[in-house]
């Protein structure tokens, strides 16, 4: 059966990072926490359709409720002490659900989207906005056309703005945020640098120079 449906792909940027340096246990329990963060965050009647490790893909047949959903996993993950930045792509196009699986270029093409997406955004295909029924209901940006891989034609594309977004840092090691520096690791030669921990400084301090 095809069926015109509302697409959002979305992961945590960092991921590989933060395993290498902390180890399996910890890169489990972020992914424990941010299951948790996109359970509660699906708005109307979006769901969770696949999770591959740190990869999510929701669907929903209102693209509205997809986008706030988006929005409230951008603004609960931007709020997680040392967590990662999730990024992410929305489309709305035509999908064939056989055996419970999606497969369409409307699914590579979110999948694109996500991939090109910068850390801490979410971006939107043209086809997605057009299918809004409320633009005005969100902070948006647009972004220009861009191209994608095995896509003929360049797509514009918009970027949500998470308008409650706080002040951060990133661990330049393991990538997690880092929101309240006083209870950070500071550079001892560098205070625009902060760390989660002893063991990143560590790290950072034993690679060479760029």
């Amino acid at each position: 059966m095809e069926e015109n449906l509302a697409i959002l792909m979305a992961d945590l940027s960092g991921y590989t990072a933060l395993t290498e340096t902390h180890g399996a246990v910890s890169a489990a329990n972020l992914i424990d926490r941010y299951v948790e963060i996109v359970e509660k965050c699906l708005v109307g009647d979006s769901r969770v359709k696949e999770r591959t490790g740190d990869e999510v893909m929701i669907v929903s047949a209102s693209p509205d409720h997809l986008l706030s959903t988006a929005v409230m996993i951008m603004k609960h993950a931007s709020k997680e002490e040392n967590f990662l930045q999730v990024h992410g792509g929305l489309h709305y196009g035509n999908v064939l659900n056989r055996n419970n699986s999606f497969f369409g270029s409307a699914v590579n093409l979110t999948a694109r989207i996500a991939a090109k997406a910068d850390p801490g955004t979410f971006w939107c295909s043209g086809d997605f906005i057009d299918a809004l029924g409320d633009k005005s209901a969100y902070k948006l940006r647009p972004k220009g056309k861009h191209s994608f891989k095995n896509v003929n034609e360049e797509k514009e594309i918009t970027e949500v703005l998470n308008s409650q977004a706080k002040p951060f840092m990133v661990d330049p090691v393991c990538r997690m945020l880092i929101l309240d520096k006083t209870i950070a690791i500071q550079h001892p030669g560098n205070p625009h640098l902060h760390f989660c921990s002893q063991a990143c400084l560590d790290i950072f301090k034993k690679q060479p120079a760029s």
